[in-house]
């Protein structure tokens, strides 16, 4: 005997079975909306908080790369060869010259006057040969004939018959190697007995303990706040005046740079004797932004010491 059920019975079943209704799926909307923006308020902070120091921590080892191969540079300058300074843009620029080696000449304190060995000779333009007292430069510190250039006694910009900056001829104390055969180096030129005593109080460049530097050219570092770079040129032709322009320092076949870091709002680049006759204090300044994290910015300072004994 089949007993039909109560019609509110089978009213309210298939009330139960027809899902949400639209004021119940609005209300889950909006209680949802205000949970997720809740959450969201919590996390914002600590997202940008990690997105920030990442980009500084970008930009620190961005700069520290930076500054470090500077100050290697500014530990292999030769002595009295940095100059610093600015141009009328706001740039500023830190120039050394990069010695490659250095050693003894033989000289007539060695006792080679009876003609055993090839001695410097700074009276006779037409020697082009001395001999390098000790063990040869071997590994990164070969001698590259045709390229590197032997400077003797460098006393720094302005000295008499001691600037390697100088392109006087008869102040000169630099001059290309022709060609290095065992321990003798050929000259291009005897810049060295082409010196010329004058004042009669000056004297000719000779080293008091017979060193000479080998240098492989000159090293431009060009911070630039206007474009926002660091740029490294080397190569280029040596001038008497410092080149403090992107053209001045991409003269000459063998001129090259390299971009060291961008992001760059301000530098400053300083070099101070005057606590030491044979050394010297340079100091680094230099301030990165990111250019995708706001406001993020890094600023980095170092101290190199420059050894000035010529």
């Amino acid at each position: 005997m089949n007993r039909r059920l109560p019609d509110s019975i089978i009213a309210t079943s298939a009330k139960r079975q027809g899902g949400f209704t639209l004021v119940e799926a609005v209300i889950v909307i909006v209680i949802t909306t205000i949970i997720a923006a809740g959450v969201a308020a919590f996390m914002v902070a600590p997202v940008r908080g990690y997105v920030d120091s990442a980009a500084r921590a970008d930009l620190a080892d961005t700069g520290d790369t930076a500054l470090r191969r500077i100050a290697r540079d500014l530990r292999l300058a030769l002595p009295n060869s940095v100059r610093v300074s600015t141009d009328g843009t706001g740039a500023s620029y830190i120039e050394l010259l990069l010695t490659r080696t250095g050693g003894r000449y033989l000289a007539l304190e060695d006792g080679a006057s009876s003609g055993a060995g090839n001695i410097l000779d700074f009276n006779d333009t037409s020697k082009l040969k001395f001999d390098i007292v000790g063990p040869l430069p071997s590994g990164e510190q070969t001698i590259q004939a045709g390229s590197d250039s032997v400077v003797v006694f460098n006393r720094g910009p302005g000295a008499t018959n001691g600037d390697a900056y100088s392109v006087t001829a008869g102040n000169m104390n630099r001059t290309l190697i022709s060609s290095i055969s065992g321990p003798t180096i050929t000259m291009a030129s005897n810049v060295f007995a082409q010196q010329v005593v004058n004042p009669p109080t000056s004297t000719k460049g000779t080293s008091p303990q017979q060193r000479f530097q080998v240098i492989s050219g000159p090293v431009t570092y060009r911070c630039d706040p206007n474009t926002g770079t660091l740029t490294r040129y080397w190569n280029y032709t040596i001038t008497a005046s410092q080149p403090l322009s992107t053209g001045a320092l991409s003269t000459g076949a063998n001129a090259q740079q390299a971009l060291m870091a961008n992001g760059v709002v301000n530098c400053t680049f300083s070099y101070s004797t005057s606590n030491s006759i044979t050394g010297a204090l340079a100091m680094l300044n230099i301030k990165l932004q990111a250019s995708d994290a706001g406001s993020s910015t890094v600023a980095l300072f170092e101290q190199v010491h420059v050894d000035n004994t010529p």
